[in-house]
């Protein structure tokens, strides 16, 4: 009889009782700042991966091949599993972070190894398949930058494309500001090393020293002082670590102005 009562009044306190809290409902829009990244072999990253890069940044993330935001781990990029390695990503999240903790960084990594830059127009499926990327990443942001590292394909060719780089990377962009519907989103371009032997190799740098007087809001990075893999083509993993820094910074520069 005891142990009914005491059954009887547990049941009347527990209903009584104030339910605890249910979890709170993700939102439906993080608000996530996005970077877009495009080029070939050395924004995907060729370097050698270390443990130091397989650590979570806390606020950085990485959209995956199934277009899931997961931590952003080297690689970031899928597109050579036996090649693929540390790219500028990670460092330039772990700057933009550092000035700004309370941002969320979403990477969008698109980058095709040995790609050129006809490649990349907009009726190709690296362009197309870059516009979905970002179209599945603004569910959960907005784009703040597009990154940019190639012409080491282009700087095998011959002079004349290697002259006219300029005038075609412009038109690329501006196609993919109007299909992003961000006419003025910054882009910030990397120079090749200057351990790069390909013959158009200055020229493709030079014409990268052009680009900001041909479009706006857009920032070369200089690669003076990096090293490469021993490839005399790819950016060691060092290197790319103060890429992504030079990147970023140069990333901050503009929302100084």
């Amino acid at each position: 009889m005891k142990a009914d009562l005491q059954t009887f009044w547990a049941i009347i306190l527990a209903s009584l009782a104030v339910p605890a809290p249910l979890p709170a409902a993700p939102a439906e829009k993080e608000d996530f700042a996005l970077f877009l990244l495009m080029g070939q072999s050395n924004m995907s990253g060729r370097g050698v991966i270390e443990a130091q890069d397989r650590e979570p940044i806390p606020g950085a993330f990485k959209l995956n091949s199934g277009s899931r935001w997961i931590a952003a781990v080297d690689p970031l990029n899928s597109d050579g599993p036996k090649k693929v390695g540390v790219g500028p990503g990670r460092a330039f999240a772990r700057t933009i972070l550092q000035e700004r903790p309370l941002e969320k960084i979403g990477l969008m990594s698109a980058a095709v190894g040995g790609t050129t830059l006809n490649q990349w127009g907009p009726k190709g499926r690296f362009y197309k398949r870059a516009v979905r990327m970002l179209r599945q990443g603004e569910k959960s942001g907005h784009l703040r930058a597009i990154l940019w590292h190639q012409g080491e394909s282009d700087a095998a060719g011959t002079t004349d494309r290697a002259k006219t780089y300029a005038i075609r990377w412009v038109a690329l962009m501006r196609s993919l500001r109007r299909d992003a519907g961000c006419p003025h989103v910054p882009i910030i371009v990397g120079k090749l090393g200057d351990f790069v032997r390909r013959p158009q190799a200055k020229i493709i740098n030079s014409q990268f020293e052009r680009l900001p007087t041909l479009l706006d809001n857009v920032v070369v990075v200089s690669s003076k002082g990096l090293r490469d893999t021993g490839d005399g083509l790819h950016f060691d993993a060092l290197s790319q670590r103060e890429l992504g820094r030079r990147y970023a910074n140069a990333y901050l520069s503009l929302l100084d102005k």
